[in-house]
């Protein structure tokens, strides 16, 4: 069976990025418009905060590359994609540190804890990825395509329903 691969920062970032990472890209800009969409705050956070993770992952994907030389069960390297994020795009360590300073907060919404977050928390979080969103795709050279609604025409509709 071959070793494991270790993904490691490509010797040239990329500004161009592959299909993969286009894929990527869109299905965290599907996933952020389906957050929008939902109702219960918990369930707007945790889907809010999959949508960056699979910003992080076009970043990555566009970032990296396998290497057949190294195993992936080094101890030194990124144990999680936000670590991973920081390393090889640096300019968006600030932003992976946010998110994953969120990850047990999006933990405990999917396992559905009472009060895990409000809703100005989940509707915060989804302005906050879709700016990360937008940051990731200019990185790679893919237009931005804005994601949300006027945000305060959210906010006052739920309000009213």
């Amino acid at each position: 069976m071959p070793e494991p691969r270790d993904l490691r920062p490509s010797r040239r970032p990329s500004r161009r990025a592959g299909p993969a990472a286009i894929d990527l890209l869109g299905q965290a800009r599907h996933g952020l418009l389906e957050a929008a969409a939902l109702s219960r705050a918990a369930e707007r956070y945790a889907t809010a905060h999959l949508a960056a993770l699979r910003t992080a992952a076009a970043v990555l994907a566009a970032r990296t590359h396998p290497d057949s030389a190294r195993s992936s069960r080094r101890r030194s390297g990124p144990r999680n994609a936000w670590e991973l994020l920081a390393r090889v795009a640096p300019e968006l360590a600030e932003w992976a540190a946010f998110f994953a300073a969120g990850a047990g907060k999006r933990a405990a919404a999917e396992a559905g804890a009472a009060g895990a977050v409000s809703d100005r928390e989940a509707d915060d979080l989804l302005r906050d990825v879709e700016t990360f969103l937008a940051l990731a795709a200019t990185t790679l050279g893919v237009p931005d395509q804005p994601v949300l609604p006027m945000s305060g025409n959210r906010a006052l509709s739920r309000q009213a329903g």
